[in-house]
């Protein structure tokens, strides 16, 4: 508790008794209560805080893997408050800060762990880059230095370094039984990395003059994706889809000629990285792109740019073949870049002696190179062999349990508002055909947000009640159960109107933003509710095919299933309407069941011959426990 016990001396050190016009949200103190705000004094309720934290008796952390129920923290929009209570968001000097800190993210235990969360996801928390930042904030996903901790989450009126701070919030975490997991990104980095500077061969380089290309654009002398035909676009999907790595197809000689070689000097200017050839011409690191498929239309992002990790003079550009797919005259010992590589594989080491983090998310881990991803998990694993890992994939496949993850992001978020697709997910389950723990979830920080979805906090309410049994790891994403319907990024699942409507200086992922702490249109009582199910009934989940059976409705917007948990010999029918019409459905049970106990409404729900005709209001679910009639015989 040494950094607790800092973050505690620097409060009394600094107190103030008449700094009593700070507000919070009721929630933090009283999450069951009704939403509203506290008048207090910070000093002395984040020392009230941290104090009975101390004092309190440790809370052992889950056993299992499959007992993982996880919260997505993003910091700085998670616990951003207006504690002046003046309308918006704003930090002034001297005062504690109205964005998210890691300290307001201490107080926020107590309500995670009323929500029974176990597990903690952090968005990365390293420190980000400022140059052609998007939004006032810039992007998390602009790693600056790995090594260090984004400076905007501290509070600076506690006097202490950040690190401190950090390893605070972990250590209360753990006192808590909370796992904490953080996501890292490895291939990329900010246009102004620090380590350019002493690095300069670990980037690539073009001309500081050659603009970059707007989306749409096919100008081939400006900076952008490179350019295929639609004969080459076609070869390299199938060289792909067969597996072919050799002689990919390459970009076009004008767009490879872009790019230079290393510079001779390298400095800071108003801010920005700039290169200087052995003839003085200055060059820039340039922005990355979306790298697949190679004809997305995206154009270049501002704000980040791939690290080069191999070093061949055939291939020094930056486009699908070199920084995803990996052409193999490319992929080779003797042409990476060994200091690069162990300087990514000692990130989490880092991280693991000086926090005592308990895992990771590798951000787009498929698109490293086989061999750094298994270096990068065998260090995190050497360092502490109970280590959670999860990969940012969305495919569920046996590849990603062989490499030894726990869990894979998956499909859930981009499937569960379309019943044909949940009912699909649910089926490969209960085959045995998904081979590894998903994120069990409608929303993540990449997609819409469940509440905005027809049929708003009913739809989000019925799928978080899927998301806690179909047999995999329940997550809500940070404002889920609040009702939030503002996505945090623009990533997956949008339509044009949408990016119109929620440009970069809006998003929370680049801008500031809090949220809506006050709706009192929440699911906070509702999902308390479902994991305490969830507990009773089914504790130790994950994927297992033998504990969960897909039912036949005879209604294509109805899906419905049954939990067994063979310990406590009982079945839970989980069954959601998953549409804005009164529909009913014929729930094929087995026969001698006689009536299935609704935990939600505590009445009986009876069937005739086995099958249970159920009349479902727009995005009804429930959950009820099968009795069969020869219980009722022994009764």
């Amino acid at each position: 508790m040494q950094a607790l016990k800092k973050v505690l001396n620097a409060l009394k050190q600094k107190n103030q008794s008449s700094y009593n016009d700070y507000y919070i949200p009721s929630l933090w103190m009283k999450p069951d209560d009704t939403p509203g705000i506290i008048r207090t004094n910070p000093f002395e309720l984040y020392t009230s805080i941290i104090e009975n934290i101390i004092n309190s008796d440790e809370i052992d952390k889950p056993q299992s893997k499959n007992e993982l129920i996880t919260y997505n923290l993003f910091v700085r929009f998670a616990t951003a408050f207006d504690h002046d209570n003046n309308g918006k968001i704003s930090n002034k000097k001297g005062e504690f800060s109205e964005s998210g800190t890691f300290l307001k993210s201490i107080a926020l235990l107590n309500y995670l762990r009323y929500l029974d969360i176990n597990t903690i996801y952090m968005l990365p928390v390293t420190a980000i880059g400022t140059d052609r930042k998007k939004g006032d904030l810039g992007s998390p996903y602009a790693i600056k230095d790995p090594y260090k901790i984004d400076e905007n989450l501290s509070e600076d009126i506690l006097g202490l370094d950040i690190e401190t701070q950090f390893a605070a919030f972990v250590e209360a975490a753990h006192k808590f039984g909370i796992n904490v997991v953080c996501e890292f990104v490895f291939r990329t980095a900010s246009v102004d990395s620090d380590i350019a500077l002493q690095h300069p061969e670990w980037f690539y380089w073009i001309p500081e003059n050659t603009g970059d290309r707007p989306a749409g654009s096919i100008d081939k002398n400006k900076y952008g994706p490179p350019i295929f035909t639609s004969k080459e676009m076609k070869e390299i999907k199938r060289q792909i889809e067969v597996g072919e790595r050799e002689g990919l197809v390459p970009p076009h000689s004008e767009y490879r000629k872009m790019f230079k070689d290393t510079p001779v000097k390298v400095v800071k200017q108003n801010n920005k990285i700039i290169g200087f050839d052995k003839n003085n011409n200055r060059l820039r690191i340039p922005g990355a792109f979306a790298d697949w498929p190679p004809d997305d239309s995206q154009p270049v992002w501002s704000d980040v740019t791939y690290l080069k990790l191999f070093d061949h003079k055939d291939f020094n550009y930056i486009a699908y073949n070199t920084v995803r797919m990996y052409d193999s005259k490319l992929n080779k010992a003797k042409f990476r870049i060994n200091p690069l590589w162990e300087y990514i594989q000692g990130i989490v080491p880092y991280y693991i002696k000086n926090f005592d983090i308990d895992g990771i998310m590798i951000d787009m881990g498929h698109s490293l190179p086989t061999e750094l991803r298994q270096g990068i998990i065998s260090k995190a694993i050497d360092g502490k062999p109970d280590f959670i890992l999860w990969e940012e994939n969305f495919l569920l496949e046996k590849s990603s349990a062989d490499e030894g993850y726990d869990a894979v992001l998956g499909y859930m978020p981009f499937d569960s508002h379309v019943p044909e697709k949940m009912q699909n997910m649910l089926e490969r389950i209960g085959e045995g055909a998904a081979p590894i723990n998903f994120f069990a979830t409608p929303e993540s920080h990449n997609t819409p947000r469940a509440a905005s979805r027809k049929g708003g906090t009913g739809f989000a309410k019925a799928a978080y009640l899927i998301a806690a049994f179909m047999q995999s790891m329940p997550f809500i994403h940070n404002g889920f159960e609040l009702g939030e319907r503002i996505p945090v990024n623009t990533g997956l699942g949008f339509e044009k109107e949408d990016y119109e409507k929620y440009p970069p200086e809006i998003l929370p992922l680049f801008s500031t933003a809090s949220i809506n702490w006050l709706n009192e249109d929440n699911l906070i009582t509702y999902i308390h509710f479902i994991n305490e199910l969830r507990r009773k009934y089914s504790p130790n989940m994950g994927i297992n095919a033998k504990n969960l059976v897909v039912l036949n409705t005879e209604n294509t917007d109805v899906v419905a299933f049954l939990v067994r948990n063979d310990e406590i010999q009982k079945e839970i029918l989980i069954a959601a309407n998953l549409s804005d019409k009164y529909t009913a459905a014929n729930i094929d049970l087995c026969y001698g069941v006689d009536y299935a106990y609704d935990e939600f409404t505590g009445d009986n729900i009876y069937t005739k011959e086995g099958v249970m005709h159920y009349e479902f209001h727009p995005f009804r679910c429930f959950a009820a426990v099968l009795n069969y009639a020869d219980n009722l015989i022994e009764d």
